[in-house]
């Protein structure tokens, strides 16, 4: 079957672009970037999508658009997946994607609060018009395919509507995530796969299923029980990235050949940071040190080097495992050293482990002065990082208030006062501050010195006239620092002169008021 343009769509899509493809490893925002979908590869995966990448950001920043394409030969089959929410951006930035994969793909399944904020991801599913408008643009002004990831309604024949709406708007594959939108954090619970299963015998094109994949024997039972075409995962390959091959290696394995992709092919530390907490999860929890010095490393370089540490460390666990078998025992289905899902509790285990922890506060913790304090694990990290910074609640260094206004005083200032309160006090009241080194007194004494000597005649253009700062000053010299006196404190001159002009003002109203009293007691005069 052939789609607009002559491209291919549905099953032949699916049958030739894609290889049939049915192991798939999930778009996930900061962890599906290359080197690790290489590792994917190399473990069994079939096809992979790149991270979720946001259409206008895409648009805009070539830097952003040169990180999320960046791909190498073995990486293929390989989709694009975006976020938008407008038909036109969608279209500009798939347009910039198309030369670089094999398919673009419209996520309408993220259902994280910045997904809400910014209107996309699940948070479109019940704009139906948009999404039809969305994929048809992008269906019929592609040369690929535009595929969609989607999220469930509770409501399973609403569910079916809401694919079928997809499928006629041009969607050439449709994943589907069964859980809805609420579904999310300690809410997570089971995905449906009944929803999964009603979708694929109601639309005619390519369905992967997506949830609950731990093992690669819930990949085959889904595969049996919904009859879709492929199984995306997500988790499941971030703890365990060999699953495709029903492998559980070492944890320590998988980061060491992770960490040389890394050098072949550079991602953000915080991308490399976030794959080793999860593949190492169950480790860090038995070998407690390590955790917080994976956290504060700052370079693959000593990333490395603590892998080296833990995986010599864990091989001295399972030299002693093989003698006595009992020692390491957990609740965990496998040696905690080798590579397993991470179950979710339950949202009823997780609400009881809350209260148990509430029930087990520390208790309070003298400090070496006597006060009582308490302060969070995590604060108290903080407090051996920065040892100066105040943790406790309390205000670091307290300022006196300016006795004028709210401002911090000058610490030195004679009148108790912020900067902008004793400018205005000195110059109002021509006294000197020499801590805000505002000096009007001073410079007024200076140029009525200079004025009078000028009028006198007593200065020429290389004679000394008055001292500054125990310096001998010649005219010309202090014409200079009086000119740059006048233009550094400008303003406060401009308030003087203001100040001079109302007082003349207030002066003459005096005289006519003074004038026209003299008037009136002479006409009183001449009447009498």
């Amino acid at each position: 079957m052939s789609g607009s343009g002559g491209k291919l769509a549905g099953y032949d899509f699916w049958n030739g672009t894609l290889k049939k493809a049915r192991l798939v490893v999930a778009p996930m925002v900061d962890q599906s970037e290359l080197a690790w979908r290489l590792l994917s590869r190399r473990y069994g995966a079939e096809l992979c999508y790149t991270p979720m990448l946001h259409a206008s950001v895409f648009i805009r920043e070539k830097s952003y658009r040169k990180d999320g394409l960046a791909s190498c030969e073995e990486d293929r089959p390989l989709i694009v997946q975006f976020c938008a929410n407008d038909p036109d951006i969608f279209l500009k930035a798939a347009l910039l994607a198309e030369p670089h994969c094999d398919a673009i793909d419209l996520n309408l399944g993220c259902p994280q609060s910045i997904a809400k904020r910014g209107h996309y991801g699940a948070f479109l599913q019940d704009d139906w018009e948009l999404l039809h408008k969305m994929v048809h643009t992008c269906h019929t002004k592609l040369r690929v395919p535009i595929t969609c990831k989607m999220r469930i309604f509770d409501d399973i024949k609403k569910t079916v509507r809401y694919a079928q709406m997809l499928e006629l708007a041009g969607c050439q594959l449709l994943t589907v995530h069964g859980r809805t939108k609420e579904q999310k954090g300690r809410l997570t619970g089971i995905a449906s796969w009944e929803h999964i299963k009603a979708i694929k015998e109601n639309v005619k094109i390519p369905v992967f299923a997506n949830g609950n994949i731990q093992y690669l024997s819930d990949i085959e039972r889904c595969l049996k029980e919904t009859g879709v075409d492929g199984v995306m995962t997500a988790e499941g390959n971030l703890h365990n990235p060999a699953l495709f091959k029903d492998l559980s290696p070492p944890a320590w394995e998988m980061a060491e050949q992770y960490l040389e992709l890394v050098d072949k092919y550079p991602c953000p530390l915080s991308y490399v940071r976030g794959h080793l907490f999860k593949l190492l999860q169950h480790i860090l929890s038995v070998h407690i040190d390590f955790r917080e010095a994976l956290g504060k490393a700052k370079s693959v370089d000593v990333m490395s080097e603590i892998v080296k540490s833990i995986k010599e460390r864990c091989q001295t666990d399972v030299e002693k495992s093989k003698s006595n078998p009992d020692a390491f025992q957990t609740d965990l289905p496998l040696p905690y050293w080798l590579c397993q899902p991470y179950v979710r509790p339950t949202p009823e285990e997780t609400e009881k482990k809350q209260l148990e922890r509430e029930g087990l506060k520390r208790p309070l913790e003298l400090s070496s002065n006597g006060d009582s304090e308490q302060l969070s694990r995590n604060k108290m990290k903080k407090k051996v990082r920065f040892p100066n910074k105040q943790f406790d609640g309390k205000k670091g260094r307290s300022y006196e208030p300016c006795a004028n206004c709210p401002n911090p005083k000058g610490t030195r200032c004679l009148f108790n006062l912020c900067k902008a309160c004793c400018r205005k006090k000195t110059y109002r009241e021509m006294v000197d501050c020499p801590p805000h080194n505002l000096l009007p007194k001073t410079k007024r004494e200076r140029r009525l010195q200079y004025e009078m000597n000028e009028q006198k005649g007593k200065v020429t253009p290389d004679e000394t006239v008055v001292k500054s700062n125990d310096r001998i000053l010649t005219k010309t010299e202090n014409e200079l620092e009086y000119g740059m006196n006048l233009q550094i404190d400008g303003e406060s001159e401009r308030n003087d002169s203001m100040e001079d002009e109302n007082r003349k003002e207030i002066e003459n109203e005096q005289k006519e008021i003074a004038l026209l009293s003299l008037e009136a007691s002479h006409k009183t005069a001449d009447v009498t």
